[in-house]
């Protein structure tokens, strides 16, 4: 399992994107996942960074959450509002692992989103308490007179491809 702390160590220049991104939309990024029909479905989302981990926990009974259950695949896109992608553009995908039984990280997670924005949960069980497994990223960036393509997978580096 690929964890946000392995990945931001292997993929520093893609998880800065996304890092970047992820704040300036106040953590909002898009979710795709899988109906149970095999159609994607793509839904709001705001995932967090805690303990190490890339976290993707909502509002309990939503759809999304049905489909992960059923089928773990996952792949979160920054919300882009700029269609010339001036601060760049990053996608992560994967599985998830449902750690409802992860008591002491959703303590903490609880903790960090009440001190961040006054949102307090610190006292509720959790439905689901999802895990990310980073199984790949890619960045977009304008550079000069051409876009950076970034992408990672786990084992192998960073690599950059540039488009005219």
């Amino acid at each position: 399992m690929t964890s946000w702390a392995e990945f931001t160590e292997s993929a520093p220049r893609i998880a800065a994107v996304f890092t970047r991104r992820h704040a300036a939309t106040k953590n909002l990024c898009m979710m795709a996942t899988l109906r149970a029909d095999g159609s994607p479905r793509i839904s709001p989302l705001e995932p967090r960074m805690s303990g190490g981990e890339l976290i993707l926990a909502g509002m309990p009974n939503t759809r999304k959450f049905d489909d992960l259950l059923r089928d773990p695949r996952f792949c979160l896109h920054t919300a882009t509002v700029d269609t010339m992608v001036g601060d760049g553009d990053a996608k992560l995908w994967g599985t998830v692992v449902d750690r409802v039984d992860a008591k002491e990280l959703q303590r903490r997670f609880a903790e960090e989103l009440f001190a961040e924005s006054g949102f307090d949960i610190r006292d509720r069980p959790f439905d689901h308490f999802f895990l990310a497994d980073i199984a790949g990223a890619s960045t977009v960036e304008v550079a000069d007179n051409h876009l950076e393509i970034t992408i990672w997978k786990p084992g192998h580096p960073e690599r950059v491809v540039e488009r005219d």
